[in-house]
């Protein structure tokens, strides 16, 4: 796809943004210079290449659960602004 082949103006108008005529010929420009470098990266081979989501191994990290001291509930209430029964009170968010 060639810069000029690309409606600048029609992903404007679905995106509900209003450009400029600069703007237009800037983005036009821009986004050709985009699908030129794409065009190159279809041109390299990957047939030998084995596919792949990372490019490195990525493995799960866990640690053992382990009991601890937390924090203590009175402690953890002295700030909230609301609180009952040992509970933070909050607003209700849902309409």
């Amino acid at each position: 796809m060639s810069p000029t082949d690309f409606d600048v103006e029609y992903v404007a108008e679905l995106a509900r943004i209003r450009l400029t005529p600069d703007e237009i010929e800037t983005f036009r420009s821009q986004l050709g210079q985009v699908l030129e470098h794409v065009a190159r990266l279809n041109e390299v081979d990957v047939s030998q290449v084995e596919p792949m989501a990372h490019s490195f191994p990525v493995y799960n990290v866990f640690r053992e659960d382990e009991p601890r001291a937390s924090l203590d509930r009175e402690l953890a209430l002295s700030n909230a602004p609301r609180q009952a029964q040992g509970l933070f009170i909050v607003t209700k968010v849902v309409e």
